[in-house]
């Protein structure tokens, strides 16, 4: 005969949910402009920081373009000097003066439009994270938007999963998950609730 002494315990209540796994940012890095692949700095799946140089598109054609307005700009600022003599003499009229000052401001914009564009062909990485497999390569054209590869930031890591209806009152921001995956060995991570929808699935419920 076996006996057993009954007494009161305390039996955590448990819900078991599937989740997916989500970064906390990614996106496909693309060219803003395009141009012929000059450079590529990085390597498939290489760890990179926020504003690291992922590769440079030709500008060849803007830094001649940029040495172009630079004279430009150099003589009208040139003229604008001798100008603001000759008016403050009464030699010339406001007119021609205010038509100086103008080219000035005009080169001035044109020089700053070019190194901007100059700056776009430059390809940095908006965070730090994890990049994916490199989809471009050296001297290929690459039109606005083309991709060339995808970044993703995994620390953290964000865990999206669905639960019942009747158990969506157990969700508290705050409250800690315990994780589990197969795909790590059974590896136990520990987290918390940071976020509620705000919408029922009406599919699921």
């Amino acid at each position: 005969v076996t006996t057993i002494v009954a007494e009161q315990e305390e039996w955590p209540a448990t819900l078991s949910v599937i989740g997916t796994m989500a970064a906390v940012q990614g996106v496909t890095v693309s060219a803003d402009l395009s141009g012929m692949v000059e450079r590529i700095l990085f390597e498939s799946g290489q760890a990179v920081r926020a504003g690291q140089v992922l590769a440079v598109l030709d500008t060849r054609q803007e830094r001649a373009q940029l040495a172009a307005i630079e004279a430009q700009r150099d003589l009208a600022r040139v003229t604008f000097d001798r100008m603001q003599g000759l008016v403050n003499e009464k030699v010339i009229s406001r007119a021609e003066f205010d038509r100086a000052t103008a080219d000035v401001n005009q080169t001035d914009a044109r020089v700053e439009e070019i190194r901007a564009v100059i700056e776009r062909k430059t390809i940095r990485a908006p965070f730090s994270g994890i990049l994916g497999i490199r989809q471009v390569n050296l001297g290929q054209y690459l039109a606005g938007g083309d991709p060339l590869v995808t970044l993703q930031s995994l620390n953290p890591i964000y865990v999206n999963f669905g639960v019942p209806q009747q158990s969506a009152g157990q969700m508290v921001v705050g409250r800690t998950v315990r994780i589990t995956t197969d795909d790590v060995g059974g590896v136990e991570s520990f987290g918390r609730i940071t976020a509620i929808d705000s919408l029922v699935d009406e599919t699921t419920r």
